[in-house]
């Protein structure tokens, strides 16, 4: 059984997928990138600015499904290049100050609309 999470306060689907499904206990919210919400346009801006608003977009859908960052215990980020860990870091220690959730992050050879961030979350409900 899964209930599907949908927010105008988050970048609309770009693909049959849905922005987060709670299910078992769980959120699970699919990989953002630095969409803006109301426009669904690409923010083009460097690693911090992306970053930023790929945050952002995940609060706005776990508050959408009952949850907020403290509830996340698993995070996935994929970077365009693993030379901008220290930037990327710097910005999501301050959405993950205490008690951060473990964390896997990948270089990748690509993400959609060239984005330089994606992340993914999973939460606790």
């Amino acid at each position: 059984m899964k209930d599907v999470v949908l927010t105008e306060r988050g970048p609309k689907p770009i693909g049959p997928y849905s922005q987060a499904i709670k299910s078992g206990g769980f959120l699970f919210a699919s990989g953002q990138v630095a969409l803006d919400p109301r426009s669904n346009e690409f923010l083009a801006g460097d690693i911090r600015q992306q970053t930023e608003r790929v945050l952002e977009n995940v609060k706005a859908i776990l508050e959408a499904g009952g949850a907020n960052l403290h509830h996340v215990v698993k995070t996935t980020v994929f970077l365009k290049d693993m030379n901008d860990f220290a930037a990327m870091n710097e910005v999501y220690g301050k959405y993950f100050s205490a008690a951060p959730p473990a964390r896997s992050t990948v270089q990748v050879a690509r993400l959609p609309k060239d984005a330089l961030v994606e992340i993914e979350v999973i939460a606790s409900l």
